[in-house]
């Protein structure tokens, strides 16, 4: 049996394929990203996944997709807790940017941006990625991102400068106030994830005017530093995401690929689906030389 998985910093996929390409089952848990978790907690959190480890002994691929595996040293991290527990599995550890691009290939070559809990992109000519600049995560980049709209609504709340109805369903929403906030920022791990899941109230408010401003804004920037690099994207090149941000505020991001003059695709909330077919389909993972 084959593991399909699409890891983000907050969520990843898993999907089980037996040799028929049957799904044997999908199972939704804890993101893993090796500049926030080592190869110990990697192993931790599948041990706690009972249906997955019921499965483990009979894995003998593993596709693994993730936020930050975006070297050898850093997917050597997440490969190590993976091969602990999928002892008879051969692991491939690869960027969650590889997955982006080739869950939105449809026989074009285009770019591939990410807008989830961070923000990347690529382009992808039907065989490699090429990168232009890089993702700087959550502190200085993550533009368009969940937690760079989560950073703004908190840095908003903060110094009072929220509308007053927004202040209001904000403080009812949450009930925190600065020293809750820095605690989770300055002194836990995963503050990415923290300040990303402040972005659902984004989405609960997406038609206020403030909300709207503030997601296009981060879009605007977005297509300035991760697209209009790619000499592509301003030759008329595709131009497709993947990811939860990009699919809640879709006619936003629409505008602003417009305003750019950029030539906008298509989104996908989560590309795990294409992403395997494209494995089945494509790179073939079922025949016996795969991997």
């Amino acid at each position: 049996m084959v593991f399909i998985v699409e890891s983000g910093s907050t969520k990843a996929d898993w999907i089980l394929l037996d040799a028929s390409a049957t799904e044997v089952g999908r199972w939704s848990v804890k993101g893993l990203n090796p500049y926030f978790h080592d190869a110990d907690e990697v192993e931790r959190t599948l041990r706690a996944e009972s249906q997955i480890m019921a499965h483990a002994p009979s894995v003998e691929k593993v596709f693994f997709y993730g936020a930050g595996c975006s070297s050898d040293a850093l997917n050597a991290i997440i490969a190590e807790g993976l091969e602990r527990v999928f002892t008879s599995a051969n692991v491939l550890v690869d960027h969650d940017l590889l997955a982006a691009a080739y869950a939105t290939y449809f026989g074009e070559p285009h770019i591939a941006c990410i807008l989830g809990t961070g923000s990347n992109s690529c382009y992808f000519d039907g065989t490699a990625v090429h990168e232009e600049v890089p993702a700087l995560a959550y502190i200085l980049g993550d533009e368009g991102s969940a937690s760079y709209i989560g950073k703004r609504l908190v840095r908003d709340f903060l110094y009072k400068r929220l509308p007053a109805d927004l202040h209001a369903a904000f403080v009812g929403a949450y009930g925190v106030g600065k020293a809750e906030i820095f605690q989770a920022v300055y002194n836990e791990p995963n503050a990415n994830v923290y300040l990303a899941n402040y972005a659902r109230f984004a989405g609960d408010h997406a038609e206020h005017p403030y909300i709207q401003e503030i997601v296009f804004e981060g879009f605007k920037a977005f297509i300035e530093f991760h697209v209009l690099c790619f000499a592509e994207a301003r030759q008329g090149a595709q131009v497709n995401f993947v990811g939860s941000v990009a699919k809640a505020f879709e006619p936003l991001l629409q505008k602003a690929c417009a305003e750019a003059g950029v030539r906008y695709g298509r989104t996908q909330a989560k590309p795990v689906n294409r992403l395997v077919e494209y494995h089945i389909d494509v790179l073939r993972v079922l025949e016996p030389q795969a991997l």
